[in-house]
Protein backbone atom coordinates (compact mmCIF):
# COMPACT_ATOMS: atom_id res chain seq x y z
CA UNK A 1 0.00 0.00 0.00
CA UNK A 2 1.46 3.39 -0.93
CA UNK A 3 1.38 6.85 0.55
CA UNK A 4 -1.19 7.92 -2.06
CA UNK A 5 -3.77 5.88 -0.16
CA UNK A 6 -3.47 8.23 2.82
CA UNK A 7 -4.13 11.74 1.58
CA UNK A 8 -4.65 14.39 4.19
CA UNK A 9 -8.02 16.09 4.08
CA UNK A 10 -6.35 19.44 4.67
CA UNK A 11 -7.53 19.90 8.25
CA UNK A 12 -6.62 18.40 11.59
CA UNK A 13 -8.96 15.51 11.08
CA UNK A 14 -6.99 13.76 8.27
CA UNK A 15 -7.69 10.22 7.15
CA UNK A 16 -7.65 7.75 10.05
CA UNK A 17 -6.44 4.31 9.11
CA UNK A 18 -8.11 1.39 10.93
CA UNK A 19 -5.66 -0.64 13.01
CA UNK A 20 -3.21 2.27 13.27
CA UNK A 21 -2.83 1.93 17.06
CA UNK A 22 -2.13 -1.79 16.77
CA UNK A 23 0.42 -1.03 14.05
CA UNK A 24 1.96 1.57 16.38
CA UNK A 25 2.36 -1.09 19.09
CA UNK A 26 4.51 -3.13 16.69
CA UNK A 27 6.62 -0.11 15.74
CA UNK A 28 7.33 0.88 19.34
CA UNK A 29 8.34 -2.70 20.07
CA UNK A 30 11.23 -2.23 17.64
CA UNK A 31 12.14 1.13 19.19
CA UNK A 32 12.07 -0.30 22.70
CA UNK A 33 14.34 -3.17 21.73
CA UNK A 34 16.93 -0.99 19.98
CA UNK A 35 16.94 1.39 22.96
CA UNK A 36 17.20 -1.50 25.44
CA UNK A 37 20.18 -2.88 23.53
CA UNK A 38 21.99 0.42 23.91
CA UNK A 39 22.00 0.14 27.72
CA UNK A 40 21.41 -3.51 28.63
CA UNK A 41 25.15 -4.08 28.35
CA UNK A 42 25.79 -1.79 31.33
CA UNK A 43 24.72 -4.47 33.80
CA UNK A 44 26.38 -7.27 31.86
CA UNK A 45 29.73 -5.46 31.87
CA UNK A 46 31.14 -7.10 35.06
CA UNK A 47 30.19 -10.60 33.77
CA UNK A 48 31.47 -9.90 30.27
CA UNK A 49 34.74 -8.50 31.73
CA UNK A 50 35.29 -11.69 33.69
CA UNK A 51 34.58 -13.94 30.70
CA UNK A 52 36.20 -12.10 27.77
CA UNK A 53 38.86 -10.16 29.76
CA UNK A 54 38.79 -6.98 27.62
CA UNK A 55 41.10 -4.04 28.28
CA UNK A 56 39.53 -0.80 29.51
CA UNK A 57 39.60 0.64 25.98
CA UNK A 58 38.05 -2.52 24.49
CA UNK A 59 35.35 -2.38 27.17
CA UNK A 60 34.43 1.18 26.16
CA UNK A 61 34.31 0.12 22.49
CA UNK A 62 32.05 -2.82 23.34
CA UNK A 63 29.81 -0.36 25.16
CA UNK A 64 29.59 2.34 22.52
CA UNK A 65 30.46 0.97 19.04
CA UNK A 66 26.80 -0.07 18.65
CA UNK A 67 25.66 3.54 19.05
CA UNK A 68 28.53 4.89 16.93
CA UNK A 69 27.60 2.72 13.94
CA UNK A 70 23.90 3.49 14.31
CA UNK A 71 24.68 7.22 14.44
CA UNK A 72 26.90 6.95 11.36
CA UNK A 73 24.32 5.07 9.28
CA UNK A 74 20.98 6.54 10.36
CA UNK A 75 20.86 9.34 7.80
CA UNK A 76 21.75 6.89 5.03
CA UNK A 77 19.17 4.34 6.17
CA UNK A 78 16.45 6.97 6.60
CA UNK A 79 17.06 8.07 3.05
CA UNK A 80 17.14 4.44 1.83
CA UNK A 81 13.75 3.83 3.48
CA UNK A 82 12.33 6.85 1.63
CA UNK A 83 13.49 5.22 -1.60
CA UNK A 84 12.84 1.46 -1.31
CA UNK A 85 9.97 1.59 1.19
CA UNK A 86 10.06 2.11 4.95
CA UNK A 87 8.12 -1.04 5.76
CA UNK A 88 10.44 -3.15 3.60
CA UNK A 89 13.53 -1.69 5.26
CA UNK A 90 12.01 -2.19 8.73
CA UNK A 91 11.30 -5.88 8.12
CA UNK A 92 14.74 -6.51 6.57
CA UNK A 93 16.37 -4.74 9.53
CA UNK A 94 14.32 -6.67 12.09
CA UNK A 95 15.34 -10.00 10.54
CA UNK A 96 19.02 -8.97 10.49
CA UNK A 97 18.82 -7.67 14.07
CA UNK A 98 17.61 -11.04 15.30
CA UNK A 99 20.29 -12.96 13.38
CA UNK A 100 23.18 -10.75 14.52
CA UNK A 101 21.97 -10.94 18.14
CA UNK A 102 22.99 -14.61 18.11
CA UNK A 103 26.52 -13.62 17.06
CA UNK A 104 26.66 -11.18 20.00
CA UNK A 105 25.44 -13.80 22.46
CA UNK A 106 28.14 -16.30 21.54
CA UNK A 107 31.11 -13.92 21.05
CA UNK A 108 34.25 -15.58 22.40
CA UNK A 109 36.74 -12.67 22.43
CA UNK A 110 36.66 -8.88 22.91
CA UNK A 111 37.45 -8.36 19.20
CA UNK A 112 34.57 -10.62 18.10
CA UNK A 113 32.27 -8.82 20.51
CA UNK A 114 33.19 -5.39 19.12
CA UNK A 115 32.55 -6.58 15.54
CA UNK A 116 29.26 -8.23 16.54
CA UNK A 117 28.11 -5.04 18.31
CA UNK A 118 29.02 -3.02 15.20
CA UNK A 119 26.95 -5.35 12.98
CA UNK A 120 24.06 -5.05 15.42
CA UNK A 121 24.39 -1.29 14.97
CA UNK A 122 24.05 -1.67 11.19
CA UNK A 123 20.80 -3.62 11.67
CA UNK A 124 19.57 -1.18 14.32
CA UNK A 125 20.13 1.75 11.96
CA UNK A 126 17.51 0.31 9.58
CA UNK A 127 14.87 0.11 12.33
CA UNK A 128 14.82 3.47 14.07
CA UNK A 129 14.16 6.00 11.25
CA UNK A 130 11.65 3.65 9.62
CA UNK A 131 9.50 3.56 12.77
CA UNK A 132 9.17 7.33 13.17
CA UNK A 133 8.58 7.89 9.44
CA UNK A 134 5.86 5.22 9.38
CA UNK A 135 4.14 6.98 12.31
CA UNK A 136 4.01 10.10 10.14
CA UNK A 137 2.27 7.98 7.49
CA UNK A 138 -0.14 6.25 9.90
CA UNK A 139 -1.33 9.35 11.80
CA UNK A 140 -2.48 12.44 9.93
CA UNK A 141 -4.40 14.10 12.75
CA UNK A 142 -1.73 16.28 14.48
CA UNK A 143 -3.03 15.61 17.99
CA UNK A 144 -3.20 11.88 17.38
CA UNK A 145 0.26 12.04 15.89
CA UNK A 146 1.57 13.91 18.95
CA UNK A 147 0.22 11.15 21.18
CA UNK A 148 1.68 8.46 18.87
CA UNK A 149 5.07 10.23 18.92
CA UNK A 150 4.71 10.54 22.70
CA UNK A 151 4.30 6.77 22.99
CA UNK A 152 7.21 6.29 20.57
CA UNK A 153 9.38 8.75 22.51
CA UNK A 154 8.40 7.22 25.83
CA UNK A 155 9.51 3.79 24.62
CA UNK A 156 12.77 5.21 23.22
CA UNK A 157 13.53 7.00 26.49
CA UNK A 158 12.25 4.19 28.70
CA UNK A 159 14.28 1.60 26.79
CA UNK A 160 17.43 3.13 28.20
CA UNK A 161 16.12 2.52 31.72
CA UNK A 162 14.23 -0.73 31.08
CA UNK A 163 17.42 -2.30 29.69
CA UNK A 164 19.00 -2.68 33.13
CA UNK A 165 15.84 -4.32 34.57
CA UNK A 166 15.59 -6.83 31.72
CA UNK A 167 19.33 -7.39 31.89
CA UNK A 168 19.27 -7.78 35.67
CA UNK A 169 16.61 -10.46 35.53
CA UNK A 170 18.40 -12.41 32.77
CA UNK A 171 21.83 -12.13 34.40
CA UNK A 172 20.55 -13.58 37.67
CA UNK A 173 19.16 -16.64 35.86
CA UNK A 174 21.33 -17.09 32.73
CA UNK A 175 24.74 -16.17 31.30
CA UNK A 176 25.49 -12.69 29.88
CA UNK A 177 24.75 -13.75 26.27
CA UNK A 178 21.07 -14.07 27.20
CA UNK A 179 20.71 -10.27 27.10
CA UNK A 180 21.07 -10.56 23.31
CA UNK A 181 19.02 -13.72 22.73
CA UNK A 182 15.95 -11.94 24.16
CA UNK A 183 15.91 -10.03 20.85
CA UNK A 184 14.94 -13.11 18.83
CA UNK A 185 11.31 -13.66 19.92
CA UNK A 186 10.61 -9.92 19.89
CA UNK A 187 11.90 -9.51 16.34
CA UNK A 188 9.95 -12.57 15.22
CA UNK A 189 6.71 -10.99 16.50
CA UNK A 190 7.62 -7.68 14.84
CA UNK A 191 8.15 -9.31 11.42
CA UNK A 192 5.07 -11.57 11.54
CA UNK A 193 2.69 -8.86 12.76
CA UNK A 194 4.32 -6.04 10.81
CA UNK A 195 3.80 -7.80 7.48
CA UNK A 196 0.03 -7.69 8.05
CA UNK A 197 -0.53 -4.41 9.90
CA UNK A 198 1.99 -1.82 8.72
CA UNK A 199 1.25 0.02 5.45
CA UNK A 200 4.11 0.61 3.04
CA UNK A 201 5.21 4.18 2.40
CA UNK A 202 7.99 5.83 0.46
CA UNK A 203 8.88 8.99 -1.42
CA UNK A 204 7.18 8.74 -4.85
CA UNK A 205 10.05 10.65 -6.55
CA UNK A 206 13.11 9.81 -4.48
CA UNK A 207 16.00 10.06 -6.92
CA UNK A 208 19.07 7.80 -6.72
CA UNK A 209 20.69 6.72 -3.44
CA UNK A 210 24.07 8.45 -3.39
CA UNK A 211 26.71 5.96 -2.18
CA UNK A 212 29.53 8.53 -1.82
CA UNK A 213 27.27 10.46 0.60
CA UNK A 214 26.65 7.25 2.56
CA UNK A 215 30.39 6.71 2.94
CA UNK A 216 31.04 10.34 3.90
CA UNK A 217 28.36 10.37 6.61
CA UNK A 218 29.67 7.12 8.09
CA UNK A 219 33.33 8.17 8.06
CA UNK A 220 32.47 11.64 9.35
CA UNK A 221 30.33 10.53 12.27
CA UNK A 222 32.63 7.74 13.44
CA UNK A 223 35.74 9.91 12.99
CA UNK A 224 34.42 12.79 15.09
CA UNK A 225 33.01 10.59 17.84
CA UNK A 226 36.20 8.51 18.01
CA UNK A 227 38.26 11.71 18.32
CA UNK A 228 36.08 12.99 21.18
CA UNK A 229 36.38 9.62 22.93
CA UNK A 230 40.17 9.50 22.58
CA UNK A 231 40.57 13.13 23.66
CA UNK A 232 38.47 12.58 26.77
CA UNK A 233 40.24 9.30 27.63
CA UNK A 234 43.88 10.08 26.92
CA UNK A 235 44.14 13.82 26.24
CA UNK A 236 45.49 15.34 23.00
CA UNK A 237 47.18 12.77 20.74
CA UNK A 238 48.10 12.26 17.09
CA UNK A 239 45.39 9.58 16.70
CA UNK A 240 42.68 11.85 18.09
CA UNK A 241 43.84 14.75 15.93
CA UNK A 242 43.88 12.69 12.73
CA UNK A 243 40.46 11.19 13.49
CA UNK A 244 39.01 14.65 14.18
CA UNK A 245 40.44 16.03 10.94
CA UNK A 246 39.20 13.05 8.91
CA UNK A 247 35.76 13.18 10.53
CA UNK A 248 35.31 16.94 10.22
CA UNK A 249 36.60 16.85 6.63
CA UNK A 250 34.21 14.06 5.67
CA UNK A 251 31.21 15.82 7.28
CA UNK A 252 32.09 19.13 5.58
CA UNK A 253 32.33 17.33 2.24
CA UNK A 254 29.04 15.56 2.99
CA UNK A 255 27.25 18.88 3.63
CA UNK A 256 28.68 20.49 0.48
CA UNK A 257 27.72 17.45 -1.59
CA UNK A 258 24.13 17.48 -0.25
CA UNK A 259 23.74 21.12 -1.25
CA UNK A 260 24.66 20.31 -4.88
CA UNK A 261 22.74 17.03 -5.38
CA UNK A 262 19.28 17.23 -7.03
CA UNK A 263 18.09 14.40 -4.70
CA UNK A 264 20.28 14.69 -1.55
CA UNK A 265 20.62 11.99 1.07
CA UNK A 266 19.74 14.67 3.64
CA UNK A 267 18.26 18.05 2.74
CA UNK A 268 20.61 20.39 4.62
CA UNK A 269 18.23 23.30 4.04
CA UNK A 270 16.11 21.87 6.86
CA UNK A 271 18.70 23.22 9.30
CA UNK A 272 17.99 26.79 8.20
CA UNK A 273 14.79 26.43 10.22
CA UNK A 274 15.75 27.70 13.70
CA UNK A 275 13.18 25.48 15.45
CA UNK A 276 14.37 22.36 13.60
CA UNK A 277 18.02 23.01 14.53
CA UNK A 278 17.11 23.79 18.14
CA UNK A 279 15.04 20.61 18.41
CA UNK A 280 17.89 18.48 17.04
CA UNK A 281 20.39 20.00 19.49
CA UNK A 282 18.02 19.49 22.44
CA UNK A 283 17.38 15.90 21.31
CA UNK A 284 21.06 15.06 21.24
CA UNK A 285 21.97 16.53 24.62
CA UNK A 286 18.89 15.21 26.45
CA UNK A 287 19.89 11.65 25.56
CA UNK A 288 23.56 12.36 26.28
CA UNK A 289 22.65 13.12 29.89
CA UNK A 290 20.19 10.23 30.24
CA UNK A 291 22.25 7.44 28.66
CA UNK A 292 25.53 8.44 30.28
CA UNK A 293 23.89 8.53 33.69
CA UNK A 294 22.09 5.18 33.30
CA UNK A 295 25.18 3.40 31.95
CA UNK A 296 27.40 4.39 34.88
CA UNK A 297 24.84 4.17 37.64
CA UNK A 298 24.37 0.51 36.60
CA UNK A 299 28.00 -0.10 37.52
CA UNK A 300 27.77 2.12 40.62
CA UNK A 301 24.83 0.15 42.03
CA UNK A 302 26.56 -3.20 41.43
CA UNK A 303 30.26 -2.63 41.91
CA UNK A 304 30.22 0.17 44.51
CA UNK A 305 27.04 -0.48 46.49
CA UNK A 306 27.08 -4.27 46.03
CA UNK A 307 23.57 -4.77 44.63
CA UNK A 308 22.64 -7.85 42.60
CA UNK A 309 21.99 -7.27 38.85
CA UNK A 310 18.17 -7.40 39.11
CA UNK A 311 18.15 -5.15 42.17
CA UNK A 312 20.44 -2.70 40.35
CA UNK A 313 18.14 -2.73 37.33
CA UNK A 314 15.05 -2.12 39.45
CA UNK A 315 16.85 0.72 41.20
CA UNK A 316 16.99 2.53 37.84
CA UNK A 317 13.29 2.01 37.12
CA UNK A 318 12.22 5.53 38.23
CA UNK A 319 13.92 6.90 35.09
CA UNK A 320 11.71 4.68 32.91
CA UNK A 321 8.55 5.57 34.85
CA UNK A 322 9.31 9.28 34.55
CA UNK A 323 10.12 9.05 30.82
CA UNK A 324 6.95 7.10 29.96
CA UNK A 325 4.66 9.35 32.01
CA UNK A 326 6.14 12.58 30.63
CA UNK A 327 6.20 11.24 27.06
CA UNK A 328 2.48 10.51 27.10
CA UNK A 329 1.48 14.01 28.23
CA UNK A 330 4.25 15.99 26.48
CA UNK A 331 2.13 16.92 23.44
CA UNK A 332 -0.72 18.20 25.63
CA UNK A 333 1.74 20.17 27.79
CA UNK A 334 3.41 21.75 24.74
CA UNK A 335 0.01 22.89 23.44
CA UNK A 336 -1.16 24.12 26.84
CA UNK A 337 2.01 26.10 27.60
CA UNK A 338 4.53 26.27 24.73
CA UNK A 339 7.09 24.13 22.97
CA UNK A 340 10.03 26.13 24.25
CA UNK A 341 8.88 26.19 27.88
CA UNK A 342 8.31 22.41 27.98
CA UNK A 343 11.63 21.57 26.26
CA UNK A 344 13.58 24.11 28.34
CA UNK A 345 12.05 22.85 31.59
CA UNK A 346 12.80 19.24 30.60
CA UNK A 347 16.44 19.99 29.82
CA UNK A 348 16.83 22.02 33.02
CA UNK A 349 15.34 19.16 35.06
CA UNK A 350 17.90 16.70 33.64
CA UNK A 351 20.72 19.20 34.25
CA UNK A 352 19.71 19.90 37.86
CA UNK A 353 19.40 16.18 38.60
CA UNK A 354 22.91 15.61 37.29
CA UNK A 355 24.10 18.53 39.44
CA UNK A 356 22.61 16.81 42.52
CA UNK A 357 24.69 13.71 41.69
CA UNK A 358 27.90 15.72 42.16
CA UNK A 359 27.26 15.13 45.90
CA UNK A 360 27.34 11.34 45.40
CA UNK A 361 29.50 9.10 47.57
CA UNK A 362 29.80 5.35 48.16
CA UNK A 363 27.13 5.40 50.87
CA UNK A 364 24.56 7.73 49.29
CA UNK A 365 21.08 6.46 50.17
CA UNK A 366 18.62 5.28 47.54
CA UNK A 367 15.93 7.95 48.16
CA UNK A 368 18.21 10.66 46.73
CA UNK A 369 19.35 8.47 43.80
CA UNK A 370 15.81 7.31 43.02
CA UNK A 371 14.46 10.88 43.11
CA UNK A 372 17.25 12.09 40.80
CA UNK A 373 16.54 9.27 38.33
CA UNK A 374 12.80 10.03 38.38
CA UNK A 375 13.39 13.72 37.61
CA UNK A 376 15.89 12.83 34.86
CA UNK A 377 13.28 10.51 33.30
CA UNK A 378 10.52 13.14 33.45
CA UNK A 379 12.79 15.82 31.98
CA UNK A 380 14.04 13.58 29.20
CA UNK A 381 10.52 12.37 28.40
CA UNK A 382 9.22 15.93 27.96
CA UNK A 383 12.20 17.27 26.02
CA UNK A 384 12.80 14.29 23.74
CA UNK A 385 9.13 13.72 22.81
CA UNK A 386 8.35 17.36 22.00
CA UNK A 387 11.52 17.84 19.95
CA UNK A 388 10.81 14.65 17.96
CA UNK A 389 7.33 16.01 17.19
CA UNK A 390 8.79 19.37 16.11
CA UNK A 391 11.31 17.67 13.82
CA UNK A 392 8.73 15.43 12.17
CA UNK A 393 6.11 18.16 11.82
CA UNK A 394 8.42 20.64 10.12
CA UNK A 395 9.06 18.68 6.89
CA UNK A 396 6.94 17.49 3.95
CA UNK A 397 5.63 13.92 4.31
CA UNK A 398 7.89 12.70 1.45
CA UNK A 399 10.95 13.60 3.55
CA UNK A 400 9.66 11.89 6.72
CA UNK A 401 12.39 9.25 6.60
CA UNK A 402 15.19 11.79 6.30
CA UNK A 403 13.75 13.97 9.08
CA UNK A 404 13.23 10.89 11.29
CA UNK A 405 16.84 9.92 10.61
CA UNK A 406 18.00 13.33 11.84
CA UNK A 407 16.00 12.87 15.06
CA UNK A 408 17.33 9.34 15.46
CA UNK A 409 20.90 10.39 14.66
CA UNK A 410 20.64 12.93 17.45
CA UNK A 411 19.33 10.20 19.77
CA UNK A 412 22.03 7.66 18.95
CA UNK A 413 24.84 10.18 18.78
CA UNK A 414 23.70 11.47 22.16
CA UNK A 415 23.76 7.92 23.55
CA UNK A 416 27.23 7.32 22.09
CA UNK A 417 28.59 10.62 23.38
CA UNK A 418 26.99 10.11 26.79
CA UNK A 419 28.86 6.85 27.21
CA UNK A 420 32.03 7.99 25.42
CA UNK A 421 32.54 11.47 26.86
CA UNK A 422 31.15 10.99 30.37
CA UNK A 423 32.56 7.45 30.40
CA UNK A 424 35.98 8.66 29.38
CA UNK A 425 35.94 11.17 32.23
CA UNK A 426 35.06 8.39 34.68
CA UNK A 427 37.73 6.12 33.20
CA UNK A 428 40.36 8.88 33.13
CA UNK A 429 39.85 9.74 36.80
CA UNK A 430 39.60 6.08 37.81
CA UNK A 431 42.89 5.03 36.20
CA UNK A 432 44.87 7.35 38.44
CA UNK A 433 43.88 5.81 41.77
CA UNK A 434 46.72 4.87 44.15
CA UNK A 435 47.18 1.12 44.62
CA UNK A 436 47.74 -0.08 48.22
CA UNK A 437 51.21 -1.30 49.16
CA UNK A 438 51.94 -4.96 48.49
CA UNK A 439 49.80 -5.30 45.34
CA UNK A 440 51.79 -7.00 42.50
CA UNK A 441 52.29 -4.98 39.29
CA UNK A 442 50.17 -7.30 37.12
CA UNK A 443 47.24 -7.14 39.57
CA UNK A 444 47.58 -3.34 39.80
CA UNK A 445 47.54 -3.10 36.00
CA UNK A 446 44.36 -5.21 35.75
CA UNK A 447 42.75 -3.19 38.53
CA UNK A 448 43.46 0.10 36.72
CA UNK A 449 41.67 -1.10 33.55
CA UNK A 450 38.17 -1.02 35.07
CA UNK A 451 36.40 -1.33 38.40
CA UNK A 452 35.12 -4.74 37.32
CA UNK A 453 38.77 -5.66 36.66
CA UNK A 454 39.76 -4.49 40.15
CA UNK A 455 37.07 -6.63 41.78
CA UNK A 456 38.15 -9.63 39.70
CA UNK A 457 41.90 -9.10 40.25
CA UNK A 458 41.47 -8.68 44.01
CA UNK A 459 40.57 -12.37 44.25
CA UNK A 460 44.27 -13.25 44.02
CA UNK A 461 45.19 -11.13 47.07
CA UNK A 462 45.06 -11.55 50.83
CA UNK A 463 41.63 -10.48 52.19
CA UNK A 464 42.84 -7.26 53.84
CA UNK A 465 44.85 -6.15 50.78
CA UNK A 466 42.00 -7.14 48.44
CA UNK A 467 39.51 -5.04 50.46
CA UNK A 468 41.87 -2.04 50.39
CA UNK A 469 42.35 -2.36 46.61
CA UNK A 470 38.62 -2.60 45.89
CA UNK A 471 37.85 0.27 48.27
CA UNK A 472 40.44 2.50 46.58
CA UNK A 473 39.02 1.59 43.16
CA UNK A 474 35.45 2.30 44.28
CA UNK A 475 36.43 5.68 45.68
CA UNK A 476 38.16 6.62 42.41
CA UNK A 477 35.16 5.45 40.36
CA UNK A 478 32.81 7.61 42.45
CA UNK A 479 35.18 10.60 42.09
CA UNK A 480 35.02 10.16 38.32
CA UNK A 481 31.24 9.79 38.41
CA UNK A 482 30.88 13.05 40.34
CA UNK A 483 33.02 14.96 37.84
CA UNK A 484 31.15 13.42 34.88
CA UNK A 485 27.83 14.40 36.50
CA UNK A 486 29.09 17.97 36.89
CA UNK A 487 30.13 18.16 33.24
CA UNK A 488 26.79 16.68 32.16
CA UNK A 489 24.90 19.17 34.34
CA UNK A 490 26.75 22.14 32.85
CA UNK A 491 26.08 20.94 29.29
CA UNK A 492 22.36 20.32 29.93
CA UNK A 493 21.77 23.64 31.69
CA UNK A 494 23.54 25.52 28.89
CA UNK A 495 21.39 23.65 26.36
CA UNK A 496 18.23 24.58 28.30
CA UNK A 497 19.18 28.25 27.99
CA UNK A 498 19.91 27.85 24.25
CA UNK A 499 16.61 26.01 23.67
CA UNK A 500 14.67 28.92 25.22
CA UNK A 501 15.92 31.18 22.40
CA UNK A 502 16.10 28.68 19.53
CA UNK A 503 12.55 27.40 20.03
CA UNK A 504 10.93 30.83 20.40
CA UNK A 505 7.60 30.86 18.54
CA UNK A 506 7.85 27.15 17.69
CA UNK A 507 4.56 25.25 17.69
CA UNK A 508 3.29 21.74 17.13
CA UNK A 509 1.41 21.03 13.91
CA UNK A 510 -2.15 21.96 14.70
CA UNK A 511 -2.30 25.63 13.90
CA UNK A 512 -2.44 26.64 17.56
CA UNK A 513 -0.15 29.55 18.38
CA UNK A 514 2.23 28.98 21.29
Amino acid sequence: MTTSTFKSTGHTGGVRRPGRWLALSVLVLAVLLVAVDATVLGLATPFLSEDLEPTGTQLLWIGDVYSFVIAGLLVSMGSLGDRIGRKKLLLIGATAFGAVSVLNAYASSPETMIVARALLGVAGATLMPSTLALIRNLFHDPRERSLAIGIWGAMASAGAAVGPVVGGFLLEHFWWGSVFLINLPVMAVLVLVGVKLIPESKNPNPGPWDLPSVALSLVGMIGVVYAIKELASHGPSLDAGLAALAGAGALTWFVRRQLTLPAPLLDMRLFRHRGFSGAVLADLLTILGLSGLVFFLSQFFQLVQGRQPLEAGLAELPAAIGAVTAGLVAGVAARRFSVRSVVTAGLAAVGLSLAVLTTLDQHTGYPLLGAALLVVGVGAGFAFTVTADVILSSVPKEQAGSASAVSETAYELGAALGIAVLGSIVTGVYRGFPVPAGVPADVASAAHESLGGAVEASGALAPQTAAALVSAGQEAFVDGLRIAAGVGAAVLLATAAAAWFLLKGQKLADGIEH
